[in-house]
């Protein structure tokens, strides 16, 4: 009886496994069918490098998007990743542990925040704060790159910190009997120690910033052009998505998948690059 009930568990956590990957399995194969002719249609090139969007006259190039998404990622991997290391130090190696029980589940909380919270406070607070002290209109790729910061915050520290905690206690003690101090030994020994696990956390964070719709439609502007400065509204692939496709049909509908497939595949090569990390490691 007990084998069998055994059994009949595994099989039950077998099923529930295989059901998550043909979820998964269903979306990409409805991405690529809903996508794939317009892609055929224009052209892989000219797809993927053209510089007009306008669906109502049969352009569909969607570079001046890619170099936002791009841009704005940057941005908030500039500002997320320094803090976010910073943070999960000083949680791991410095932080009391009153403190450290208050500012952790502070942080998992930020994880927890609906994105258009995020945008909307975006919208109130750091726009007109960059058009009153940077110039621009204010909607701008480095509104975006603030607001996708603090959203990468959560999965970076939380990552990052479990990375240096699982370090064996070893290290940091050879490291301080052979003289080094406190400092010497986190930046000398624990941090490229604890190297994959911080690599994977940035990484992961950077596919969550990719990824984010609601709060950088926001703040962005929207604008489908290549920006000049860091003050200059763009458009996203995600954002793109998420204001036409309401109203898209016929082949503005299939660009508009195909658009959602480059996401897919940007996505998936870091979450693998993310996933070859923590393997190595």
């Amino acid at each position: 009886m007990k084998k069998f009930k055994e059994k009949l568990s595994g099989r039950i956590f077998f099923i529930f496994a295989l059901s998550s990957i043909s979820v998964l399995a269903l979306i990409t194969v409805f991405i690529i069918v809903k996508g794939a002719p317009i892609i055929a249609k224009v052209g892989f090139f000219n797809f993927v490098f053209g510089m007009k969007w306008s669906p109502s006259q049969g352009e569909f190039g969607i570079f001046p998007m890619i170099i936002g998404s791009v841009s704005v990622t940057l941005g908030a991997a500039a500002l997320g990743v320094p803090i976010g290391i910073c943070c999960s130090i000083f949680l791991a190696e410095f932080a009391p542990a009153k403190m450290r029980e208050f500012f952790r589940p502070a942080i998992q909380l930020l994880a927890g925040i609906p994105s258009v919270v995020y945008g909307f406070w975006g919208l109130l607070f750091i726009v007109p704060f960059i058009r009153n002290f940077f110039g621009g209109p204010g909607l701008s790729i480095l509104a975006g790159a603030i607001i996708l910061a603090i959203m990468t915050l959560p999965t970076i520290i939380s990552i990052s910190e479990v990375s240096l905690l699982a370090l064996p206690r070893q290290y940091k003690e050879g490291a301080l009997a052979l003289g080094l101090n406190h400092w010497q030994t986190i930046w000398s020994v624990l941090l490229p120690a604890a190297k994959s696990g911080i690599v994977a956390a940035v990484i992961l964070g950077i596919g969550r910033a990719v990824g984010e719709t609601m709060a950088v439609i926001m703040v962005l502007g929207n604008a489908v052009a290549v920006p000049l400065s860091i003050l200059d509204p763009v458009r996203t692939l995600t954002t793109n998505i998420g204001i036409e496709m309401g109203y898209a049909s016929g082949e503005h509908q299939q660009a508009l998948f195909a658009t959602g497939i480059v996401l897919f595949v940007i996505i998936m090569l870091l979450n693998s690059f993310a996933q070859y990390i923590t393997r190595k490691r």
